[in-house]
């Protein structure tokens, strides 16, 4: 099924010419991580593949041109706007449809929800969201190691899953940024999970 208005490569071409070669880099071990996330889960492979490839799209536009975006566009949570380094996410998904012409809820809603997450998100959203911290071309081994172990485990994806909202919650914290209220909201509603 095509999931995309362009192919494979013209995608890969337009994300070459918009992003660094890290972030493009980052890009394709996000897509490949999420397509084996999605298989040994049991999701479409495909789809993951392409919310892995342009969950970032819009990542390195200037904080103007996000903020621009989306106050044209798109209705975000007022949390959101704390941070600069969560703008890229809605305006991702919006440029997956508008530019990619991507039209499946499930890819755009997976790279919506990339960033900041959201109560009660689907095994979908929730790989792309862990293949986003995972991926091995531009992560830390060791953490992306211990990430994997969870995913063995019982219960594996939201333990994993708890496990990156602790590390964001710390990096936060160090970095005396603000904490979108919505992450705590996960945080909490992650260990009753987690916990059960």
């Amino acid at each position: 099924m095509h999931y995309t208005k362009i192919n494979e490569q013209e995608i890969k071409k337009w994300l070459k010419k918009n992003l660094s070669q890290e972030r493009y880099s980052h890009t394709l071990g996000t897509a490949e991580c999420a397509k084996e996330l999605a298989q040994k889960f049991g999701l479409n492979q495909e789809k993951a593949y392409y919310a892995g490839l342009l969950h970032d799209c819009a990542k390195c536009f200037s904080n103007d041109k996000l903020l621009e975006i989306i106050k044209n566009n798109l209705q975000v949570e007022e949390c959101e706007l704390l941070n600069y380094k969560t703008l890229h996410a809605p305006v991702s998904a919006h440029i997956a449809k508008t530019e990619f012409g991507i039209n499946d809820s499930e890819i755009l809603s997976s790279i919506r929800w990339h960033t900041l997450g959201k109560i009660n998100m689907t095994d979908f959203e929730k790989i792309v969201f862990l293949a986003d911290k995972i991926e091995p071309n531009t992560r830390e081994k060791c953490y992306c190691e211990k990430l994997h172990q969870y995913l063995n485990e019982e219960n594996g994806l939201n333990k994993a899953i708890l496990e990156c909202y602790k590390a964001t919650v710390k990096s936060l914290v160090e970095r005396d940024l603000k904490i979108c209220p919505l992450t705590i909201e996960i945080y909490n509603k992650l260990q009753d999970i987690v916990k059960v």
